[in-house]
């Protein structure tokens, strides 16, 4: 029986992990078309290498196995539970005495070890692979455009011009250009036109020089002729003929790098012990500041110190040490109108300046929390990637014993459903978790709380073999409700 027992084993290990290994890919390959699209900008017409390219792909694959990661256990359980329902494998397993528990223990025990390395991936290697895929975007970004100078429309990638070819050669050189120059402003604007125009780069690839023959350039004189001689007259413009001229123009067309070390204190780039540490110190820097302001706000009162009769204390001019007590009531009639003028006028600029005062103080704060709840989000998302790859094998090798369906059709469909389900729910917990309507750790745990019942209930019924998604099952438990409401209604009336 232990031999049998051991071939069913590896028999379902080797179904479940074939058709996980397939899912993992396919669920990594869509969001990383989706991620791409998201930053279609920063890569398109950049001119970048096929190194570069691969090593933003290889970085965007590891931010989105968060993700693909629940999502591949999700299906490949309810696919590898629908085939052996579907196959009737699995009510001949429950024939010869063996337990859903049972057929499904080497799968916990897979799914668990997918966790724990889920954990540490999302621990060591997330953070990094973040750090240097946020650098590569931002290099990216700061890249200029591979000039490919379209024929037939105006040019306006290059700063401070437009260029409009007519045609081109198959050697690469321009035909008829016209380029309007507005490096020095649009009231010193130059227009050159040319017969023929070669592009290149410079050696160090900082600057684009564009050699013109057989042209004339056109520039506006008025601003610089008012400025010299502080007039009104217009000069039209000023007409240079040339056979050869040369244009440098600043348009950096070299990749650099960007300075990972920048991004090292970002919380996207940090393992569970820098956070930790992170969010101590930010604690304990917070917890000083609001010490220190609450000692500056009772140490600057408007007038003093109140005491128990609500009289204020106003130290004396003489001996500060001694106190004396005043009413306001007594002392503001004590006094004639226009000093008490003065007297409110003092008190509302006073007033402005503690408010401004608090509202900054509330600032700093702010920072300082904003600054926390960020590092705690991502710490509770590291250990929550490792719990919905449980909760997702829980839910979906149930539902497949249930619904006996295998293949592409059924459990894709409710797969992506649950999925969906499942990331409004934590998208939703993470923004009342960033924004402080929720605590961090209860907004970021909102899809395990409702999600694991679901686990439960469904394994529950699993093990039953409860027929929930039968519909006659339904419909004769309809009717028991119903005749029990007409048996409570007629029994109502019966004692009226």
């Amino acid at each position: 029986m232990a031999r049998i027992i051991k071939k069913i084993d590896i028999y379902l290990l080797r179904n479940f992990l074939g058709l996980f290994l397939a899912t993992f890919f396919i669920a990594i390959f869509i969001l990383l078309m989706q991620f791409m699209w998201m930053h279609v900008n920063d890569l398109v017409g950049k001119g970048i290498g096929i190194s570069v390219l691969s090593e933003f792909f290889l970085y965007a694959a590891a931010s989105v196995v968060p993700l693909a990661l629940p999502l591949a256990i999700l299906l490949s359980s309810l696919i590898s539970f629908g085939n052996l329902a579907e196959k009737f494998e699995l009510t001949a397993m429950k024939a010869s005495g063996i337990s859903l528990f049972r057929i499904m223990r080497p799968l916990i025990f897979t799914v668990a070890m997918l966790s724990v390395g889920a954990f540490f991936f999302s621990n060591n290697v997330l953070p990094k692979s973040q750090m240097k895929l946020w650098a590569l975007i931002f290099s990216l970004r700061q890249k200029s455009p591979e000039l490919q100078i379209p024929v037939g429309e105006f040019y306006d990638e290059i700063s401070g011009y437009h260029i409009y070819v007519r045609s081109k050669t198959h050697k690469g050189e321009l035909l008829n250009i016209m380029i309007y120059d507005y490096s020095a402003g649009f009231e010193n604007a130059k227009v050159m036109v040319a017969d023929t125009g070669r592009l290149s780069a410079s050696a160090d690839k900082r600057f684009l020089m564009l050699d013109l023959i057989n042209g004339e350039s056109f520039e506006n004189l008025s601003q610089k002729q008012q400025r010299a001689t502080k007039t009104t007259k217009n000069i039209p413009y000023r007409r240079e003929t040339f056979s050869h001229k040369r244009i440098v123009i600043d348009f950096a067309t070299d990749f650099n790098r960007y300075d990972e070390s920048i991004l090292e204190d970002q919380h996207v780039s940090k393992n569970v012990a820098q956070l930790l540490h992170s969010i101590d110190s930010v604690h304990v820097v917070s917890a000083k500041r609001r010490t220190e302001q609450s000692a500056d706000l009772i140490a600057n009162r408007y007038f003093g110190r109140e005491n128990s009769r609500g009289e204020v204390i106003i130290p004396t001019s003489i001996t500060p040490d001694e106190k004396q007590m005043f009413n306001l009531d007594s002392l503001r009639a004590s006094m004639d109108i226009l000093r008490q003028r003065q007297i409110y006028v003092i008190a509302k600029e006073r007033a402005q300046n503690y408010r401004t005062q608090i509202e900054y103080n509330a600032i700093m704060l702010d920072d300082a929390e904003r600054y926390i709840r960020k590092h705690e989000i991502e710490l509770y998302r590291k250990f929550t990637l490792a719990f919905a790859c449980l909760i997702f094998f829980f839910i979906g090798a149930p539902l497949g014993a249930i619904i006996r369906k295998g293949g592409l059709g059924a459990p894709v469909v409710i797969s992506v459903i649950l999925f969906i389900i499942y990331y409004i729910i934590d998208n939703t917990g993470y923004k009342m978790a960033r924004e402080a309507l929720w605590p961090c750790w209860a907004g970021m745990w909102l899809s395990s709380f409702i999600l694991l019942p679901v686990g439960i209930f469904l394994t529950y019924k699993a093990t039953t073999d409860s027929p929930l998604f039968n519909p006659e099952a339904w419909t004769m438990t309809f009717k028991k409700v119903q005749e029990r409401v007409k048996e409570i209604f007629a029994h109502n009336k019966l004692f009226r």
